[in-house]
């Protein structure tokens, strides 16, 4: 009796099952880079060329044909050689346009006038008796001041062997350089260039005309 209930006390052995390795149905782990989710390729940021990038004050010279256009008589030709010489010199080299020089040929006379005077920076009224008895002359004076009635210094008239009370009344509202004075005033009327350039590329700001600097009546 005592042997039987011994035999009911006594818990059984666990069997230990082995594997099967010949199993076809194998788990496989997810690999790392099929888990993780797809990403776009980033794009790229291009890179600005230094040379598409000019300062203000360079791209405002270039933004025009011509600095200055040169209005003159013909018979003041000489003269105004040596205005334009000494502005196309070094260091400045500005660049000028002279109609007799610099107008293309088979053009029409007015239309290369207006164009040369909307492609300048500003224009230049080489003034002397030869220019107030010359009809051409005057119609480029006024054709100057069309050009920018309101805009001051893009007319600079350079008063040339004349007295100041033969200043033309059409002028008589801005100052004028003095050409009879020291190197003919050229180097105020270069001065003056520049700073319509200036003024032309937003750079420069008002333009100023003092009275010690200019010719007044």
């Amino acid at each position: 009796m005592a042997g039987w209930f011994r035999q009911i006390l006594r818990k059984p052995k666990k069997r230990h099952v082995r594997p099967d390795t010949n199993t076809k149905d194998v788990l496989e782990l997810p690999s790392q880079s099929s888990s993780l989710p797809e990403t776009e390729e980033s794009t790229k940021v291009p890179t600005p060329n230094p040379a598409d990038t000019e300062s203000t004050s360079s791209s405002s010279r270039w933004c025009k044909t011509y600095d200055v256009c040169v209005c003159h008589s013909e018979q003041d030709l000489i003269a105004v050689q040596e205005l334009v010489s000494y502005l196309e010199g070094e260091p400045d080299r500005l660049r000028c346009f002279l109609q007799l020089r610099d107008a293309a040929p088979g053009g029409a006379i007015v239309s290369e006038l207006c164009q040369a005077m909307g492609n300048s920076h500003c224009c230049v009224l080489f003034i002397t008796p030869h220019f107030l008895q010359d009809p051409w002359c005057k119609y480029q004076m006024l054709q100057a001041l069309s050009e920018a009635p309101a805009s001051e210094g893009h007319t600079i008239p350079l008063l040339f062997g004349l007295a100041r009370r033969d200043y033309p009344p059409e002028l008589r509202f801005m100052f004028y350089v003095d050409g009879n004075g020291f190197d003919n005033g050229f180097g105020k009327v270069k001065t003056t260039v520049w700073r319509c350039k200036q003024c032309d590329g937003g750079g420069g700001g008002p333009l100023i005309h003092l009275k010690s600097y200019f010719g007044f009546f």
